[in-house]
C-alpha cells in the first residue's frame, strides 16, 4: 500500500453497522477478482467485519497482455526476466467489540506465513475514510510502501506461492470464525 503504516489500535465507531450495510450494499462480484470472490463474500458475512478493497495480485510480463492476469506463472513461456507484480491485498474494517478483536488477532497471524513478504498494516488513506480499517498484503518487504514491484523470475515465483498460501490461510480463518459464530462461509 502506498500509505502503509503500522497497525493502529481499534477506536470507538458508533456508525460501524451503517457503514457495513452501505459497503456491502455497494459490493458487486463483477468488481472482485474471480479467485477471491468467495473469500471476500465470506468476510462480509461475519457480523464484526467487512471488506473495503482487495486484489488477488497480478503478474504482468512481456507476451502477457491482460493487466488482471490470474494465470499461474509459467517459467518456460516467460520471455523476460522482469515481471511486474501488482500487489495482492485485502483491506477490511473491524468492529471494536470482543468478536472483532478476536478476529483481528487471527488475521494478524497471517503475516507469519512469510514475514519478509506478508504485512499486516493500516493504510493511512483507508483509516481517514474508515476507522478501524486494516490491510493484509503480499509484497516483498523492500516494496511494502508500493502497489507494484518489478521482480525477477525467482522472486515472482516465490511471491506467487506466498500469495496462494496467503489466500488459503485467510479462507481457513474465515471458515473457523463463521463456524464459531454460527454463520456459514461462502467457501464452505
Amino acid at each position: 500500500m502506498e500509505t502503509y503504516v503500522k497497525p493502529k489500535k481499534l477506536v470507538s465507531n458508533p456508525h460501524y453497522q451503517k457503514q457495513k450495510e452501505r459497503s456491502v450494499a455497494k459490493l458487486n462480484d463483477s468488481k472482485i477478482d474471480k479467485p477471491i470472490i468467495n473469500i471476500v463474500n465470506s468476510f462480509n458475512i461475519l457480523p464484526f467485519c467487512f471488506t473495503l478493497q482487495c486484489c488477488y495480485g497480478h503478474f504482468i510480463y512481456e507476451g502477457q497482455k491482460n493487466q488482471y492476469n490470474f494465470e499461474p506463472l509459467n517459467v518456460v513461456s516467460l520471455k523476460t526476466s522482469k515481471i511486474k507484480y501488482k500487489i495482492a491485498y485485502i483491506a477490511f474494517c473491524i468492529q471494536n467489540n470482543k468478536f472483532g478483536k478476536i478476529f483481528l488477532k487471527s488475521v494478524a497471524k497471517v503475516e507469519k506465513i512469510d514475514p519478509q513478504n506478508v504485512q499486516f498494516c493500516c493504510a493511512e488513506w483507508f483509516w481517514k475514510n474508515q476507522v478501524n480499517s486494516y490491510v493484509l498484503q503480499v509484497e516483498p518487504e523492500k516494496f511494502k510502501h508500493q502497489d507494484t514491484a518489478i521482480l525477477n523470475i525467482e522472486e515472482a515465483l516465490h511471491i506467487e506461492r506466498i500469495r496462494n498460501e496467503f489466500f488459503v490461510s485467510l479462507e481457513e480463518i474465515i471458515k473457523k470464525h463463521c463456524t464459531k459464530y454460527g454463520t456459514r462461509s461462502v467457501t464452505s
